[in-house]
This record gives C-alpha cells, sequence and structure tokens, in this order.
C-alpha cells in the first residue's frame, strides 16, 4: 500500500467517524427539539389550566359579593323597620306622659 492509500484510508475513517458523531447529533438535537415541544405544551396546558381556575375565582368571588350586597339590603331593611319601631315608642311614651300630665293636672284642679 502506498503512502497516498493510507492516507485516504484515515482519511476515510475520519469521514465515516465524523459522519457517524453528525448523525448522532442530528438525533440528540432532534430528540431535544421534541422534548422542547413537549414541555411548551405542558406549559401551554399549565397555562390555560391557572387562567381557567382564575375564572373560577373570580366567578366566586361576583357570586360572594352578590350575596354579600343583598344581605347588606336585608339588613337595611331590619334597620329602617327597627327605627320606626323606635320612633313609633318613643312617640306613644310621650303621649302616655302627656296623659300622665294631663290626669295629674285634672285630678289636681279637680279636687
Amino acid at each position: 500500500m502506498t503512502d497516498l492509500e493510507m492516507k485516504v484510508d484515515r482519511l476515510d475513517g475520519r469521514v465515516s467517524s465524523l459522519e457517524q458523531r453528525v448523525t448522532e447529533t442530528t438525533t440528540n438535537v432532534n430528540n431535544l427539539i421534541a422534548e422542547l415541544r413537549d414541555f411548551k405544551n405542558e406549559m401551554r396546558q399549565q397555562n390555560q389550566m391557572r387562567a381557567e381556575e382564575i375564572r373560577e375565582i373570580r366567578q366566586d368571588m361576583k357570586t360572594m359579593q352578590a350575596n354579600l350586597d343583598a344581605k347588606i339590603d336585608n339588613m337595611g331593611k331590619h334597620v329602617r323597620n327597627l327605627s320606626v319601631a323606635t320612633m313609633a315608642a318613643v312617640g306613644g311614651m310621650f303621649i302616655a306622659v302627656g296623659v300622665m300630665v294631663g290626669t295629674m293636672i285634672y285630678t289636681l284642679l279637680t279636687r
């Protein structure tokens, strides 16, 4: 074998080795791309789940706010009713005191 043939054989071996490395690297890059796509899809799903949870929480908050508003309105009605009852009671007491004073004056004047 001549020196040139030995160099060609070594060069063929190196080229074959490089081709194998390129094939392995391409396979690794393709695997990495597939994993990144999976990761991206997983992140997208998690974001959708979070968005749905946030929507549910906001809806719950709106429902709770509506219930709270209704309870406050009911409390306002009760306060109004109690205020009217209190005013009627105070008016009744004034009338009772007036009748008592009138009775005492009548009694004193008629005796």
